[in-house]
């Protein structure tokens, strides 16, 4: 297979398989504290789960951590990377011991989503990390296999992390005490990831010497303006605003799209009351949705070899546009297990492309700014989705005109960003700092 090959040609580089194993311990964490803070907020015994109620979670979590994003592009680009993946893995194993302890005391649900709060914010450090740092570690021609092996093998690596939570809330622990043994399982693996962090150099994953500022006081002070430089860069170059536009775009849909996948596990193929047969089905569509993001790592290098890294964004858009008119509309399991996973081949086959345009069309010194500006815009997109889900979704998720306005935006996304594509094609940056390829 293909991906085995190019997976095992990339873990002879030292270098990357010390932040590939990083990546994979920091995710499969990721995915047994969603699964908790999911089980907490839309499959307790006790609530009953509407649009209203999952956009105002969404809402709660991610626009405030999305405003750390900013914070974290100024920083990432001053302070050493490697440091950063250490220190916050460190924090978040303290962090969800005591959210796990709040999770045991019973507390309103207000300190819950507070204490799930700072845990993501910290995460949004480690994720805008570990891509801004890929480039340090593989040659650029190798960045597109990069991208698709590293964050698709750390999908699914959160994709197994969040299975084996939800396996221990049908079988093995109930309530609160599931949660709170998943949370704790969770900060022991972010523990690992910062073992792992800590193997490598502190100057390894950049940005260089020279280029990092020490006043971070004053970096703090001017976010607006590193933002707004970053922005100026992106524009200037236009590829990477484009991409940017189009992945946007596409992760509106998919936040409708979790939304809806989200009410019809909790109050249509299962019964309202029956929540740990809500958890298990909405399990297995997250489940067969990580497959597809493994199937889209196998076949992205090689499909973009042969049509070029635009026109698979384009495509990918296309066809999820396509998958969800033809397998969602008849709101039935089965269809939608077919449809979740030609999402996930879709979504992360134009994640890895547009991830390949923006670190290779950005220069180095504005990577963490950009990928940072990259994650508030996938949160922003993701609560303004599931406001329009709460709008226009009934409790049970059933809604032709929703699945089909989700399917014209793919479309419209496909057409438009293959139009713009054209006309301002990606040119990498001569010179800036990739890895250098050592075993």
């Amino acid at each position: 297979m293909a991906l085995i090959r190019d997976l095992r040609s990339l873990l002879k580089l030292r270098d990357f398989r010390r932040l590939f194993a990083t990546r994979l311990t920091s995710q499969l964490s990721d995915g047994a504290f969603q699964v908790a803070i999911a089980g907490q907020a839309f499959f307790s015994p006790e609530k009953q789960t509407s649009a209203a109620d999952i956009a105002a979670a969404f809402a709660v979590l991610l626009l405030p951590y999305s405003l750390v994003g900013p914070f974290t592009g100024v920083l990432l680009d001053r302070w050493r990377r490697r440091q950063v993946l250490v220190l916050c893995n460190l924090l978040r194993a303290v962090l969800v011991a005591l959210t796990a302890g709040l999770v045991l005391l019973g507390v309103p649900d207000p300190v819950f989503y507070a204490a799930a709060l700072v845990v993501l914010s910290v995460n949004r450090f480690v994720l805008a990390g570990l891509s801004a740092s890929l480039p340090r570690v593989v040659p650029a021609e190798r960045l597109v296999t990069a991208n698709s092996v590293s964050p698709t093998a750390g999908t699914v690596a959160a994709a197994v992390g969040g299975g084996a939570a939800v396996l221990v809330h049908t079988f093995l622990a109930e309530g609160s005490g599931a949660t709170a043994l998943v949370i704790v399982v969770s900060g022991l693996l972010y523990l690992g990831s910062a073992a792992v962090a800590a193997t490598m150099p502190s100057d390894l994953l950049g940005p260089d010497p020279d280029r990092v500022l020490p006043d971070v006081r004053r970096a703090l002070r001017s976010v607006a303006r590193g933002l707004r430089e970053g922005a100026v860069h992106v524009w200037r170059r236009r590829a990477p605003a484009h991409a940017l536009a189009a992945i946007t775009a596409m992760r509106f849909c998919y936040g409708v799209l979790t939304v809806m996948t989200v009410l019809l596990c909790r109050n249509t193929f299962n019964d309202p009351g029956d929540t740990d047969g809500g958890l298990a089905t909405f399990g297995i569509t997250v489940s067969v949705s990580a497959l597809g993001f493994f199937v889209a790592a196998v076949i992205t290098p090689g499909v973009t070899a042969r049509i070029g890294v635009p026109a698979w964004i384009g495509a990918c858009a296309l066809a999820g546009a396509v998958c969800q008119a033809a397998l969602g509309l008849p709101f039935l399991f089965a269809p939608m297990v077919a449809g979740a996973f030609l999402l996930g081949v879709t979504s992360q086959g134009a994640k890895i492309g547009v991830d390949t345009i923006v670190q290779t069309t950005v220069d180095d010194a504005y990577r963490g700014r950009v990928f940072s500006v990259y994650d508030v815009l996938f949160n922003v997109a993701f609560v303004g989705a599931a406001a329009v889900a709460a709008l226009g979704l009934p409790d049970d998720g059933r809604s032709p005109a929703v699945l089909l306005g989700v399917a014209g935006v793919y479309a419209l996304t496909g057409v438009l960003y293959g139009l713009a594509s054209r006309r301002h094609p990606p040119v990498i940056i001569e010179g800036s700092p990739t890895g250098n390829g050592r075993p």
